[in-house]
């Protein structure tokens, strides 16, 4: 493989000040489709083909992947951001020692950015397959749209690179996320007055409290099972029997098997009043990512790329969930590949400058030379 030249870090902070300061909340696609615009405009200057697939995912081809049946490395990105329309007032990008600020910085323009630099340092040199990248636009609030195409390309894959970022403040890659849910419950009760006839009334309140209790107690945190109950709202006047109620549950697994268990679990509660009437919606939005022979293969390289360049990287599993997901049971997946920094979705967001370069350079190692056929 040809020696991997470090990148040129003024060029890589230019082009992360152009993206953070193009803001992109998810909610807002055209500006997200702005950011993607840009990025498509840099890749297409590398030489990629690009496209764009259903659930407005843009599509990058280098190499062989442009062939019907080749095997692409595939790496995923986002340009959309958890943060509303303003925030550079609050949160300006900015350079402090080793240190970018800005929002997005870390999750995960920064990581878009490494992406093409680290593209840009094989010199057109692809690895057999050639390399596919697949940037989205709602990855912030579960990959809704963007899901059948990510899941598309990963069952074509040779391995799946997730540019999301390493643990916070540290070298440790990704190798298993939790899987991630949400489930809504509803109550239907039966208005009364709260003075003269309450034995008429059925509270929807009342039941709601029982089973926000009944829910919490389906968690197994040995297990690795998280489950909060995290919003809850009912009631109106305050002398009227409630007639509705309602709450919402986040939650975590480690197995497909946990999953499944609380799918059984939360369709199997039951309100104690027989006039209140209980409607359930939601369930598993992000399957787990569990660590498979392939990913610890693509691991192991890592590794071995790494102490060629000089640093060690370390491996975690992590509660929250990303777009590899989706891939780990599909293609042998590496995740937390992007910009090393702190501050995900915080006002303290930013990337270590005195770390990203070697990162790039790990990326690019790593899509020349996965490791794994």
């Amino acid at each position: 493989m040809t020696p991997i030249l470090p990148p040129d870090p003024e060029a890589m902070l230019r082009d992360l000040q152009t993206l953070v300061e193009l803001e992109s909340p998810s909610s807002d696609l055209a500006a997200v489709r702005t950011v993607q615009d840009v990025v498509q405009s840099w890749m297409e200057t590398l030489g990629a083909g690009s496209e764009q697939l259903p659930g407005d995912v843009r599509r990058f081809r280098f190499g062989e992947a442009v062939k019907p049946n080749a095997r692409p490395v595939l790496i995923l990105m986002h340009a959309d951001t958890v943060w509303p329309h303003g925030m550079l007032g609050a949160m300006p990008f900015k350079v402090e020692g080793d240190r970018a600020y800005g929002p997005g910085t870390y999750d995960m323009k920064g990581g878009v950015v490494m992406t093409l630099h680290a593209l840009r340092l094989l010199r057109g040199e692809f690895p057999a397959g050639g390399v596919e990248v697949l940037l989205s636009a709602d990855e912030e609030v579960g990959s809704h749209l963007s899901r059948g195409a990510i899941e598309a390309a990963a069952r074509r894959a040779r391995c799946v690179l997730v540019v999301e970022p390493p643990v916070a403040d540290s070298h440790a890659l990704k190798t298993g996320r939790k899987g991630v849910g949400m489930y809504s419950v509803a109550l239907q009760g039966v208005a009364a007055h709260a003075g003269n006839k309450p034995q008429e009334g059925a509270s929807a309140i009342l039941e709601a409290a029982r089973l926000v209790q009944a829910a919490q107690a389906l968690a197994d945190p040995q297990a690795g099972t998280t489950v909060s109950v995290g919003r809850i709202a009912g009631g109106g006047a305050v002398n009227v029997i409630p007639a509705h109620a309602e709450f919402d549950t986040d939650l975590r697994v480690s197995t497909l098997a946990e999953a499944d268990r609380l799918e059984l679990g939360f369709r199997a509660l039951r309100p104690a009043d027989p006039r209140v009437t209980l409607t359930l919606s939601g369930g598993l939005n992000r399957p787990p990512f569990e660590r498979t022979t392939g990913t610890a293969a693509l691991y192991a390289q890592a590794q071995r790329h790494a102490e060629t360049l000089g640093f060690t990287v370390g491996e975690a599993f992590v509660g929250g969930g990303s777009d590899g997901n989706f891939t780990a049971p599909l293609s042998p997946t590496l995740d937390g590949l992007g910009a090393p920094g702190d501050g995900a979705h915080a006002v303290h967001e930013h990337i270590r400058l005195d770390r990203w370069l070697d990162h790039t350079r790990l990326l690019a190692a790593l899509v020349a030379d996965p490791g794994v056929n």
